[in-house]
């Protein structure tokens, strides 16, 4: 069972010329007989009069506002249709063609899609509802338009009840693309979401990131702004305002909103970049009025008035500033403007707009140029009903060839192309001269697999019904005092990128970096956006990077920092600096005056063992523990200079482990066989029988530097096993890396020291007990005073070096070293080394002889006396010691007596007669 809807007829009041409406066939703008018909929708007026009077009636009313360029688009599909008949694309198939003026309204371009879907031959236009559309023939098999995508999205719904494929030439909206909303639209253009991208890229490009969006309140218009707002956001690109104009000329706030758009424009001094989403007639009130305030901007361009001739002929426009616009590719459409020089020979019976169009020449064609096209746009058909036909006809061959746009032209006919070839793979195996061969929805499923040659390169829908191209990025230039469109660049949809032919255009596009639409200046390199309580995220502070941040672009969101240790940046820097290494090297100065304090060292040394060489059996070399334990002291102080270069230059590993260890070992062989002679002289030198049992009980040479010295090697060994000391680099000081030995463990390091010190301190304690040796031989005074220099140099050491840092903290090691080294160099020899030089007379064997007798002697009596008083209750006697030593050589040839009478010298013990002597002689003997 099926439902019938009648199309009633339409009435305007009015003559018998082309626009009463007596029955549904009247509205039909341009029409042609074929085997299959194609339908077409066009505004091919800006817009629906509407009567003031009451009640309203439902009757299809005139319009007004002739738009030549979609006109022109009405004569490209004419044109495309013709030239495929007149080919073999369809073998002996020919096309026809109804196509409706949609007059920009979505009512009446609903009316004219009733009229598609009336069933084909049915006298009574009538649409029937039915369950399954399956097996139905509408009028039409497929329909090109509408030219707007409020328009496309209202017809598209209602073709879609019979899958009536839909392919629109201009209708850009990405909501379009929807396949389950829209299953039957194409079109030959991208979605918004592309051209939208590719503005944002021109802003972002440019260096703009504060703008104004102006767009019409409709779905176009709203679908184009909600794109736009998203791809900005991606961009950093912020909207400072937002206007919305009326849709329709006709509504009575229109002028209204132009004006707050204007003012607004106005007030908004740091928006220099507006972008317009608005139809042709939209913008040109625009521009009239912006003109009319001396308002001059950047000016996006959608593509719905990029390349209008009628908007860029403006008197004036120039004033408006620069339009930069985005432009549907072109293709070869000679063929087309060859139909337009001859097309006043076409018959004007099927084609009411040619014949309205012809007309309208006739009243303007006393106008100058931009004022004949304006009397074209303005001119109602009413006013053309009162037209009594008397003028005669006029015809201008430069107007309509002057008013194309390539790029719509040619996807015009690119939609026909697509339609006639997805016909062909219909009709391979059906004969399609029969108009019920097939349905629209089996049309529909060929055309989503079409592929169509475009200047030799294959174009086809993809899953969206969308085709991809790229975008010409046109931007209206003045040349020789008139406004022209000139192509600047090409946009890569596919790759989102400009593509430039020469320099001079991309001189243009550089020349728009020079206009500034900022909300704050652009941070320099070296700075930092920092943002403020603004809600836009474009208004912010430049605030400059930190200490070892840099940003080294404009507009950076965040400073990058430094990211190795070696490198650093000031405040405001725009790149990071590598760090200047530091250490102690050969030229620094400080490092030349301590090598020589070190090479000095080492000549003294060596000049201390010529000495000692040269005098090899004095008294004093003798006396100072015989040459091979001066050697071993004198090669131990050489090492201890020595370990100083391991301190300066590079730090290695090698010198890292060398310089402690080596420092360690030889200061410890060092102190060990001062040691020895410490004993040595407090054993040859002390009375005290306790003491002299302990003495000789320690007095183990060899065994006792061997086991200092040893014990010294197995913590060197074992710390540089476990804990080596390795290269470091000290990153403590903001610009610069100080290079610098680790010491792997201060344990380790502490250990070393203190086993060194605790030597120290015994021989210091030794040498302390011995420090009353006779005048001439004071060696125990001067280790005590070593000693003492020693203490003190590392007692001072230890602050010192824990709170420096940086290159001279090897210095700080290699001072200590030197002062505790000389100390106990020149405090053991050079008091010989004097004697022997300056004090000869003293270094002979009677003369030590002497002086070693006198001290025994009184250290002998001494004790005695000291002991036996000690013992009151088993002795009274007194002992009493006579040196019979009358001359030196008495003293030489060993003829003194000694004269002990009975007496104790401990308790219990009887000291013997001759004792005294016996005594003096060990003495000697053991020096």
């Amino acid at each position: 069972m099926a439902f019938v809807i009648f199309l009633v007829p339409c009435f305007v009041v009015g003559t018998d010329l082309v626009f009463s409406c007596q029955d549904p066939d009247d509205f039909v703008g341009a029409s042609s007989p074929g085997d299959i018909i194609i339908g077409g929708l066009f505004a091919v007026h800006s817009e629906m009069l509407h009567p003031d009077e009451e009640p309203i009636k439902p009757i299809i009313q005139n319009c007004a506002g002739f738009e030549i360029q979609v006109f022109l688009q009405t004569l490209a599909m004419i044109h495309a249709i013709e030239t495929i008949n007149n080919s073999t694309l369809l073998s002996g198939v020919t096309l026809g063609y109804e196509i409706y003026d949609t007059c920009a309204e979505v009512t009446k371009a609903m009316a004219s899609a009733l009229r598609f879907l009336s069933k084909f031959n049915s006298s009574e236009n009538a649409v029937e509802f039915k369950c399954n559309y399956s097996d139905y023939i509408p009028r039409v098999k497929a329909v090109t338009g509408a030219s707007y995508s409020e328009v496309s999205m209202a017809v598209s719904r209602l073709l879609a009840l019979q899958l009536i494929p839909q392919v629109s030439p201009a209708s850009s909206a990405e909501i379009l693309s929807d396949k389950i909303r829209f299953p039957s639209f194409f079109r030959t253009i991208p979605s918004d979401f592309h051209q939208t991208r590719a503005m944002t890229h021109l802003i972002y490009e440019s260096g703009w990131n504060w703008i104004g969006v102006i767009a019409t309140d409709d779905d176009n218009g709203r679908f184009a702004l909600e794109s736009f707002g998203v791809q900005a956001m991606v961009n950093n690109v912020c909207i400072a305002f937002k206007e919305m104009l009326p849709a329709y000329l006709s509504d009575s706030t229109f002028h209204t909103k132009v004006d707050q758009a204007i003012e607004k424009i106005v007030k908004e001094t740091g928006v220099n970049v507006i972008v317009v989403f608005m139809r042709q007639f939209h913008v040109l009130k625009l521009f009239k009025k912006a003109i009319e305030r001396n308002v001059n901007k950047i000016w996006i361009a959608s593509d719905n008035w990029s390349a209008a001739v009628k908007i860029s002929t403006i008197p004036n426009i120039r004033q408006l500033g620069t339009v930069v616009g985005f432009g549907f590719k072109s293709g070869d459409i000679s063929s087309f403007q060859e139909f337009l020089r001859n097309l006043h020979e076409k018959p004007t019976e099927n084609n009411k707009f040619l014949r309205e169009y012809i007309m309208l020449l006739s009243v303007c064609a006393h106008l100058e140029y931009h004022d004949f096209q304006t009397c074209i746009a303005n001119q109602s058909q009413d006013d053309l009903l009162e037209n009594d036909g008397s003028k005669p006809h006029f015809w201008r061959d430069d107007f309509l060839n002057a008013n194309v746009e390539p790029g719509f032209i040619h996807r015009t006919m690119l939609a026909v192309y697509a339609i006639a070839h997805a016909i062909k793979r219909q009709c391979k195996d059906r004969d399609c001269k029969d108009p019920s061969a097939f349905t629209p929805w089996e049309l529909l499923e060929q055309l989503k697999k079409v592929t169509v040659i475009d200047a030799d390169k294959e174009v086809k829908f993809d899953s969206n019904g969308d085709m991809s191209t790229s975008y010409d990025v046109l931007l209206w230039k003045e040349i020789d005092g008139h406004m022209e469109i000139t192509t600047m660049a090409e946009y890569d949809a596919e790759k989102g990128g400009f593509i430039f032919e020469d320099e001079e255009k991309k001189k243009d596009f550089m020349a728009l970096k020079k206009v500034q639409s900022t909300c704050s200046q652009h941070c320099r390199p070296g700075q930092v956006k920092k943002v403020t309580e603004s809600p836009h995220t474009c208004c912010y502070e430049c605030v400059y990077c930190p200490e070892n941040h840099y940003s080294n672009q404009t507009d950076m969101d965040y400073c990058h920092r430094c990211n190795n240790k070696t490198y650093w940046a000031p405040i405001n820097s725009t790149t990071c600096y590598r760090k200047t290494i530091y250490f102690l090297a050969w030229t620094d100065w400080f490092a030349i005056f301590l090598l020589f304090l070190s090479a000095f060292g080492v000549v003294l040394v060596l000049s201390i063992c010529v000495i000692f060489t040269k005098n090899l059996d004095t008294p004093v070399v003798k006396a100072s523990g015989g040459l091979t334990v001066c050697y071993i002291i004198l090669f131990s102080h050489f090492l201890i200079f020595l370990s100083t270069i391991f301190f300066i230059d590079v730090p290695t590993e090698f010198k890292c482990k060398t310089r402690q260890a080596l420092f360690g070992i030889s200061f410890t062989l060092c102190i060990s066989c001062i040691l020895i002679k410490s004993l040595k002289i407090l054993l040859a030198f002390s009375f005290d029988p306790k003491l002299q049992t302990f003495l000789k009980c320690m007095y183990k040479p060899i065994p006792t530097v061997v086991t200092c010295t040893g014990i010294q090697v197995i913590i060197c060994t074992s710390w540089l096993i476990f804990r080596t000391p390795f290269v470091n680099q000290n990153f403590s000081i903001p610009r610069a890396i100080i290079l610098e030995c680790n010491e792997g463990s201060i344990v380790a390091f502490g250990i070393m020291l203190g086993y060194i010190s605790a030597l120290a301190f015994i021989c210091f304690i030794f040498a302390f007990k011995g420090r009353k040796l006779p005048e001439n031989y004071n060696e125990a005074k001067f280790i005590t005073f070593g000693m003492l220099i020693y203490f003190i140099a590392w007692i001072v050491f230890i602050p010192v070096y824990a709170t420096t840092f940086g290159k001279y903290l090897p210095a700080v090691e290699i001072i200590v070293v030197l002062i505790s080294n000389y100390g106990i160099l020149c405090c053991t020899f050079l008091p010989k080394c004097y004697i022997i030089i300056y004090k000869q007379e003293t270094n002979t064997k009677s003369a030590f002889l002497k002086m070693v007798y006198t001290y025994s002697s009184k250290s002998a009596g001494s004790v005695a006396v000291s002991q036996v008083s000690l013992d009151s209750k088993s002795s009274s006697l007194q002992a009493t010691i006579t040196d019979s030593c009358k001359t030196e050589n008495d003293s030489v040839n060993g003829n003194c007596h000694f004269q002990v009478p009975g007496h104790l010298l401990t308790r219990g013990e009887v000291l013997p007669k001759n004792a005294a002597r016996t005594m003096v002689r060990k003495r000697v003997s053991s020096i």
